[in-house]
């Protein structure tokens, strides 16, 4: 690098002194020339040489300047180059740091390893050299060792007998510890059952108390409490009105009145009891024009009801009341002037209410 560097700086310094030389030295010895007297053929074939020569230099400098700007350029490919090369030593010399601090470590471990490997050969000798007594030893108990199987096998003939016997007794008592344990089994899972009844039984027993209580105090609760409840149907006669005049619907058939609160021949509904009572009355009409229904309380209407019977067909609604009333209060329904409704055996317009609770 440094030759090709001082090769570049040799060509430029020539470069130069050519550029002089071609603006100002073959110019003062142009006016040089012209300024001397006229020379003989000699010092002319001469200066001609002269000039001759000058001029092979200049071409040979203009070459030398071309291969310098080729050079520059190939400095330049080269500076790329050792950009390049930087990057990849720099990166080389971080892998290589990397690399020696692994060394470092694993030297370390090596020392360590090679601390244990020399505590491993002395623990190693001391080993053999108890494994050469524990062999002294083995020799003295094999002797031993024999002596005792000779015995061991007379009395193993005796065992084998023994352990006939054994088996047998325990093959017995191994039956006998089976129903001993499956009668155990039964009788503690029979024990729960048993005790699981027990419990259940006076659970049993409790609740049955309990609800003989409640019973008994329903019973006497209902046997204090009045029983209110009626229902009838308005008549057989078919179809009734139009009238004149508003006139109070009379329900002549009675199937359920308890408590006689319901007066058929007057129509009226007497409450009993202060309390909350439930009415529904059901009006049809069946080519009856227009239907129309009064619910009065004493003398005070709190519903009507109409319907409009337009064709041929039958026409009905049905009206339920929960009413507050006092004892003596009553309850009837009114038919309207020129309203007509229809009833017959078949029961179509109805009249029922009870007492829901006492107040």
């Amino acid at each position: 690098m440094r030759v090709v560097l001082g090769l570049l700086l040799l060509l430029l310094s020539l470069c130069g002194s050519g550029a002089q030389g071609e603006s100002g030295g073959l110019g003062e010895v142009g006016e040089i020339n012209k300024k001397t007297a006229p020379k003989d053929p000699a010092e002319e074939s001469t200066e001609q040489t002269t000039n001759q020569t000058y001029t092979d230099i200049w071409a040979e400098l203009r070459a030398l300047r071309d291969m310098v700007v080729e050079l520059k350029v190939y400095v330049e490919l080269l500076q790329r180059e050792n950009s390049v090369q930087a990057t990849e030593l720099r990166s080389l010399e971080t892998r290589l740091t990397t690399t020696e601090s692994k060394t470092s470590d694993l030297e370390e471990e090596n020392a360590d390893l090679q601390a244990r490997l020399s505590s491993s050969e002395s623990e190693l000798l001391i080993s053999k050299s108890r494994i050469d007594q524990l062999e002294k030893e083995n020799a003295v108990q094999a002797t031993e060792l024999r002596s005792l199987e000779t015995r061991l096998t007379t009395t193993e003939s005796k065992t084998s007998d023994l352990e006939e016997e054994n088996a047998d007794l325990q093959t017995r008592l191994s039956s006998s510890e089976s129903e001993l344990l499956i009668s155990k089994s039964r009788i503690d899972q029979l024990e729960k059952e048993n005790a699981e009844l027990q419990t259940r039984l006076s659970s049993s027993e409790s609740e049955l108390l309990i609800s003989k209580s409640r019973i008994d105090q329903l019973e006497r609760e209902n046997a204090e409490k009045p029983k209110v409840a009626f229902y009838t149907a308005l008549t057989d006669a078919g179809t009734l009105g139009p009238y004149n005049i508003d006139t109070t619907l009379k329900y002549s058939k009675v199937f359920t009145n308890t408590g006689n609160a319901y007066n058929p021949s007057t129509g009226f509904f007497t409450a009993t009891v202060n309390g909350v009572y439930y009415f529904q009355f059901t009006a049809y009409g069946y080519y009856a024009g227009t239907m129309n229904v009064y619910v009065y309380k004493n003398n005070q209407r709190i519903m009507s009801n109409w319907e409009m019977n337009k064709d041929v067909e039958p026409e009905y609604f049905t009206k339920s009341l929960v009413l507050e009333l006092t004892a003596g209060d009553e309850i009837h329904l009114v038919l309207p002037s020129d309203h007509s409704i229809y009833d017959n055996s078949d029961n179509y317009s109805t009249f029922s209410g009870f007492l829901l609770y006492t107040l």
